[in-house]
């Protein structure tokens, strides 16, 4: 029986609980870890926001811009204040290849349009019209308290932040559901993704007329105007160009009796953004290739745009960090770093919902508390919108995280059929790079209050430091 024991042990594969394999001392630091993870969440509700958290975070971690940084081997690229690269220039050549671990700081969210504010003519409820970003279920946002984030620029160049609704004394913004009495037909009728229509997601932003005059044509979007006004000196056309962004309200919390889990909002994909810059700024500085961290917008919307990871931004980095170093960085030479060069395409999977379980395969899919993901392939159906990594590097990933004592596991996006998605691999891999899908599992993903565990959180950090410092 012992035999047989120790045969199973070595021939067979078998996911281990974090909880129950790791020492006190590894588990006191995964509790300890998502402190200051709870406050990234906390300070970067936009991507913005979260650039200017890391433009903060790099200067006290000694990175200096690569254009003003002669000689040093830390240095950074911020991008239209939404993407970032953050570099550790390594000892063997650039030309040699780096390893990338890209993530995104965007998240789902609603947006306001361009010419939002109205005053409703049924109610004289001042309104605001929206527009939601990337793949949301639309009835979760309905009747929740919301918090707007952004930034307006004026007419004269001067720019304008909004954070409104995340400070106790702070009013809170809702877009109202229907009552359950009344929703028989207009809502209990239709199939689940068409009981909100989008354009009935207005949220209701006032509703006292301008004082001074009661009687004036729309007195309540008026009296919105007046008080933008004097708080932020902004007129309506302002808003034309303005990027403002509607997050649920309230701070990131510890969830679960034991405190084993992280609940709060946008963890899609911070979480990888959070732990990848961690592990940069944890790394021995004297690495053999060079590290970068490269925080990508647009991924929701398919990474678009001058923002997304199918722009120009981080070859155009890497360029400069060739020239950096001293090296050629002529077109051949750039192509020939890009292809010997590993990326980890650090994003979130589906962890098996337990209220819903018949969508995953369990024995290919991510368990909760049982570490970071190692996430061969993505897409839907036949690996449609897929990188599907290469055998030799999954491998290689593997061995690294067996050598390091990362608590990892492998995990598909739910059954074969059932559904699926994308991430950012496939636009990193049309480089010629090696690339991997790799980060931690969530719950309710997409949704306002998505949930993680501390021990997957950690292990995405040791998992992305031991790349850095092993691949």
């Amino acid at each position: 029986m012992k035999k047989t024991d120790e045969l199973r042990k070595k021939l067979t594969y078998e996911r281990k609980n974090f909880w129950k394999e790791a020492s006190v001392k590894e588990q006191k630091a995964a509790l300890n870890f998502s402190e200051g993870y709870k406050k990234f969440l906390d300070a970067c509700k936009t991507e913005r926001e979260s650039i200017e958290f890391y433009v903060k975070e790099l200067e006290k971690q000694g990175y200096k811009e690569i254009e003003n940084a002669e000689k040093s081997k830390k240095v950074f690229r911020v991008s239209r204040n939404k993407n970032a690269a953050i570099a550790l220039i390594g000892k063997k050549p650039i030309s040699e290849g780096v390893n990338l671990i890209v993530s995104h700081i965007d998240a789902p969210r609603v947006d306001l349009k361009q010419n939002p504010l109205f005053e409703d003519s049924g109610t004289t409820l001042g309104m605001m019209r929206t527009h939601y970003y990337g793949g949301i279920k639309k009835y979760q946002w309905m009747s929740t308290p919301l918090a707007l984030h952004g930034t307006i620029i004026k007419n004269n160049g001067e720019t304008v932040k909004i954070c409104i609704g995340e400070d106790e004394k702070d009013p809170v913004f809702i877009m109202p559901d229907l009552l359950p009495h009344l929703a028989r037909k207009i809502q209990y009728t239709k199939k689940i993704g068409e009981a909100v229509d989008a354009e009935k997601m207005n949220m209701v932003f006032n509703s006292i007329p301008y004082p001074k005059d009661k009687d004036a044509k729309e007195a309540v979007k008026l009296n919105a105007l007046v008080l933008l006004n004097e708080k932020y000196g902004i007129t309506e056309e302002d808003f034309l160009s303005a990027e403002i962004e509607i997050v649920p309200a309230g701070k990131a919390r510890d969830a679960g009796l034991d405190r084993s889990l992280v609940l709060g909002y946008g963890q899609d994909d911070r979480i990888c953004a959070y732990t990848s810059a961690c592990a940069i700024f944890d790394a021995k500085e004297k690495l053999d290739k060079t590290a970068i961290v490269y925080l990508a917008d647009k991924e929701e919307i398919g990474s678009d745009g001058n923002t997304g990871a199918k722009s120009i931004f981080i070859i155009d980095f890497i360029a400069d960090l060739l020239k950096h170093n001293g090296e050629a960085n002529d077109s051949s030479t750039l192509r020939k770093a890009l292809i010997n060069s590993q990326v980890l395409s650090a994003d979130v999977n589906a962890g098996i919902n337990p209220n819903f379980p018949s969508v995953h395969e369990k024995e290919n899919a991510v368990h909760i508390g049982f570490g970071v993901s190692v996430t061969k392939f993505t897409g839907s159906g036949g690996k449609g919108g897929s990188n599907d990594a290469n055998a030799e590097f999954n491998s290689k990933i593997i061995e690294i995280y067996n050598k390091e004592n990362v608590c990892w596991q492998t995990g598909a996006l739910g059954k074969v059929d059932e559904g699926g998605g994308g991430t950012i691999a496939k636009f990193m891999a049309e480089h010629g790079a090696e690339v991997i899908d790799c980060g931690p599992g969530v719950l309710g993903m997409h949704s306002l209050y998505e949930l993680t565990s501390k021990a997957d959180i950690y292990s995405s950090y040791k998992a992305y430091k031991a790349f850095f410092e092993n691949a």
